[in-house]
């Protein structure tokens, strides 16, 4: 049976509304702190939550909303507790990185790497108490030089747990090219442990549904861990206000405040010889480059998937966009609303 895609857009639109609204009220002050956002990763947590059942469980990192909201995690619950009220999802104590809706049996925590022992714990309970559940572990490329999280797909191998690691690939952490961090190949790495492995477009939700669809059989069926490596972009960069994305949208305030100073310091009297400084500053403008694919239209997941629903129903298609952009007012009003009768 072929993914319906109907399903799978409005999943990503709400998830896309919904961070936008985010990120606005974070620009206005109403949300203290980082803020990382998944957009550009809605068709990994899509094509994956969409084929989840009762009893399955998931294990995020610190991009947990978009995974959070397809389970059905309560919207205005999320919101608050993004802005540290104690009636949000944790109490106000979690933010938007430490997140635990034990409704849903989903967690996820800001510790590189943590969702791997996280999910193995889910998985061997669900294989002792909920046969044919299976437990998701979410991370970026980076976590898999983790010890733990290799410890995990170790222990899930041996033990034959139902655990679909799914690596969320944006070819950089933070602001390390993971050309210069990750050493060899994703792919390679979980079939070495002697698990089953997939690479997967992560833009594509149609092809991560396929592939989650054949991952989540097996697991389900007694064969064991799955590896699935989705390659994917993030919009907002590493976290709102990124520096990298900052130089790009905004060159001339980042020249006062970012470039100005690295050219000072390049041709200032003494220190480092002219090769390492050459050196240094084409390593910056290399990350550069780098960052400026993450805001690549054509890897964006909303923008591939639109154009083939335009065609086939224009009209169910905005009805469709209309009705999730009001439901995002609704709720940010009543999120926003609730925190102006606390003042």
């Amino acid at each position: 049976m072929p993914p319906d895609m109907w399903n799978l857009y409005a999943m990503m639109f709400k998830s896309r509304c919904f961070e936008e609204a985010v990120r606005q009220i974070w620009k206005d002050g109403q949300i203290s702190g980082e803020m990382h956002l998944g957009m550009g990763e809605e068709a990994i947590a899509a094509g994956i939550v969409s084929q989840l059942i009762e009893g399955d469980a998931l294990a995020l990192e610190h991009r947990g909303t978009p995974p959070m909201l397809m389970r059905g995690v309560d919207p205005v619950a999320l919101l608050r507790e993004f802005m540290g009220q104690p009636d949000g999802l944790c109490g106000g104590m979690g933010g938007h990185m430490h997140l635990f809706a034990p409704e849903k049996l989903a967690a996820s925590s800001g510790i590189v790497g943590a969702s791997g022992p996280a999910a193995v714990g889910f998985a061997l309970a669900g294989q002792m108490l909920r046969p044919g559940t299976v437990s998701v572990a979410f991370f970026g490329e980076s976590a898999t030089s983790q010890g733990m999280l290799m410890e995990s797909m170790n222990l899930a191998v041996v033990w034959k747990l139902p655990v679909i690691f799914v690596c969320k690939d944006n070819a950089i952490g933070i602001t390390t090219p993971a050309y210069m961090a990750v050493g060899g190949d994703l792919l390679a790495r979980a079939q070495a442990f002697g698990m089953k492995a997939f690479e997967v477009d992560g833009a594509d939700v149609a092809a991560v549904w396929l592939a989650s669809e054949a991952a989540l059989r097996h697991a389900r069926g007694g064969g064991g861990p799955v590896f699935l490596w989705a390659h994917c972009i993030h919009l907002e960069g590493h976290f709102l206000g990124d520096g990298l994305l900052d130089m790009l949208r905004r060159p001339l305030y980042s020249f006062r405040k970012r470039i100005w100073p690295m050219m000072k310091g390049f041709f200032r009297r003494g220190g480092a010889p002219w090769n390492e400084r050459l050196a240094s500053l084409r390593q910056i403008l290399g990350y550069v480059v780098v960052a400026q694919a993450q805001t690549a239209r054509q890897n964006d997941p909303l923008a591939r998937t639109r154009p083939a629903l335009m065609t086939e129903n224009p009209t169910r298609l905005g009805e469709l966009e209309n009705a999730i952009r009001h439901e995002t007012g609704q709720i940010m009003a009543t999120s926003l609303q609730a925190r102006g009768s606390e003042i």
